[in-house]
């Protein structure tokens, strides 16, 4: 099985790559340090399994879902997350995503997570799937947010979270331009009118911590 692992930070791929060695399956294990890097390994080779991190700085790991979900690329995706809450798992799911995983639970699920997802089926930490069955509405009214692209759902969450154009447009690589076109945007499509409506939408919403 080769399995390409995804993420910014080398301690957490080390870590990985320690539980993957352990497992018999596993014949070839790639890396890939940013958001850019794993996109073009993905364009480029077939992987069995691969391991992403959501929040990467370049290209998160959404996007690479939503880019490979419009190319109408397969495959089987667990990702990891720091974020518990429940918007980011249902997002990463409706773009193809086969596992969601909280970096705070890593190392006790991840082999159980891999097995499920191998088989065909869907994993989601058992925090967040708990949560989730309770926060789980039939034949519910579209919320503000959920109207809101994958980027600007990305970038509604870090303006909610107090970061200023320039320091988003840095961590995005992205112009401060941009930023401000998306703050519009979202802004808009929510019906809001300044950052501070966005933080107290996003608290209450539950979408930042």
């Amino acid at each position: 099985m080769k399995v390409l692992i995804a993420d910014d930070h080398s301690v957490v791929r080390e870590g990985l790559k320690m539980i993957l060695k352990k497992m018999d399956l596993v014949t070839s294990i790639e890396e890939a340090a940013s958001g850019h890097e794993a996109l073009d390994k993905l364009e480029k080779y077939e992987f069995d399994l691969v391991i992403m991190d959501i929040s990467m700085p370049d290209l998160s790991g959404l996007d690479i879902l939503k880019t490979l979900y419009d190319r109408k690329k397969k495959g089987i995706f667990l990702i990891l997350s720091v974020h518990k809450q429940e918007q980011y798992a249902i997002r990463a799911f409706k773009l193809g995503a086969s596992g969601y995983l909280s970096k705070d639970s890593v190392y006790e699920e991840l082999t159980s997570a891999i097995k499920t997802v191998l088989a065909g089926k869907k994993f989601i930490s058992s925090s967040l799937a708990e949560k989730m069955i309770f926060n789980k509405k039939n034949g519910h009214i579209i919320a503000p947010h959920e109207k809101l692209s994958e980027r600007e759902f990305q970038i509604m969450c870090l303006l909610a979270n107090g970061k200023a154009v320039k320091e988003i447009a840095a961590e995005l690589f992205i112009s401060d331009k941009t930023v401000s076109t998306h703050r519009m945007r979202i802004l808009d499509k929510m019906d809001l009118k300044k950052n501070a409506e966005l933080t107290n939408y996003a608290i209450k919403n539950d979408l930042i911590e």
